[in-house]
């Protein structure tokens, strides 16, 4: 089964095609950093154009590298939410259009779905089984997700304010380092001491899996006015600030662990392609004896191979009439 996956919940336009929800055929994907880098973060309005000017080449590109014709493709997937509306609507607009003028399924998938699905693409034969257990982490979100089946999943644990993903990329921008911030302060958290300095981490009420991140931005931020924080190195800063944060993370996922033993744990979302908490995850599988499973760095942030991978497992549960489906900006996360 040959699914069209288009993706364009942000600011990345990308078209792929993915066989049986597991082998990406062709992976097609335009960053638009370069139009959002001088304004320090995503401009909706930049996006969305970007997204109408760049999404049909897109698409031809993905289907010509899966060497398919759009009349081969047995169905189309698209990003229905969460994200920005106008960039939304341009990629379900375009799915509604390609579906109803080729009599193919349409799939409308939960873009955090996806992010979950991401971890079974391209592997040779060793994949999650259910029920497992996803940290979810990326510019919006921060999530633990108990997932029972492909059609079956319950957030557990989540942010009350900022995401891991928002606090990386504000705290980047304190340092003076460009954007996006996240994979700036991994490069640079290599040069220095993870524990220079002492940032606090958040603590939950009792029996709460939940997390903050406000706190700790708001602590890199007075500790770099400070006399002392003058004179300290950016890469001790940055190391002890990821520290701070991944610290948090498997400091909640430990905890879900203790509640109930699941299958595997997936790690997902953009912030799953930071070296720190990726070698935290897996040094914990490695003392538990608990299966980790990270999508390879290209799956992690968005792309549209985890919506057509969504699409082949969910199946009927997200498919939809072409004439009615449309963009939501705040989609619930349970089906």
């Amino acid at each position: 089964m040959l699914i069209l996956g288009i993706e364009t919940s942000c600011d990345d336009t990308s078209a792929a095609v993915v066989e049986d929800g597991i082998r990406v055929c062709s992976s097609v994907a335009t960053n638009q950093d370069a139009f959002h880098a001088k304004y320090g973060g995503i401009v909706p309005e930049i996006a969305s154009r970007q997204h109408v000017a760049l999404l049909s080449a897109a698409i031809e590109d993905a289907a010509q590298r899966a060497s398919v014709s759009l009349d081969g493709i047995d169905g189309i997937a698209v990003t229905r939410g969460p994200g920005l509306i106008g960039s939304l609507v341009v990629g379900v607009a375009s799915a509604k259009a390609l579906a109803f003028a080729l009599h193919k399924p349409l799939y409308g998938i939960n873009h955090l779905h996806g992010h979950i699905f991401a971890t079974f693409l391209d592997r040779d034969g060793d994949v999650p089984h259910y029920p497992l257990l996803t940290l979810l982490v990326s510019g919006g979100h921060s999530q633990l997700v108990e997932v029972e089946s492909a059609t079956e999943m319950h957030v557990i644990g989540r942010t009350t304010d900022d995401a891991a993903g928002e606090a990386f990329d504000k705290s980047a921008r304190l340092l003076g380092l460009p954007f996006p911030g996240g994979p700036e302060i991994d490069k640079l958290a290599r040069e220095g001491n993870p524990q220079a300095i002492k940032f606090p981490r958040h603590r939950a009420e009792p029996g709460s899996l939940d997390m903050s991140f406000s706190g700790i931005k708001t602590a890199v931020r007075y500790f770099i006015e400070s006399d002392e924080g003058k004179k300290a190195s950016k890469a001790d800063i940055a190391a002890s600030f990821q520290t701070a944060v991944v610290d948090v993370l498997m400091q909640r996922l430990a905890m879900a662990f203790e509640r109930k033993p699941y299958t595997s744990v997936v790690l997902s979302g953009g912030v799953a392609a930071n070296s720190a908490l990726q070698h935290a995850l897996r040094d914990w599988g490695k003392r538990t004896n608990v299966p980790v499973f990270i999508p390879p760095p290209k799956y992690c942030t968005d792309n549209a191979a985890m919506i057509g991978a969504a699409a082949a497992h969910q199946g009927e549960a997200v498919r939809v009439d072409p004439l009615t489906l449309s963009a939501d900006p705040n989609l619930p996360f349970e089906l």
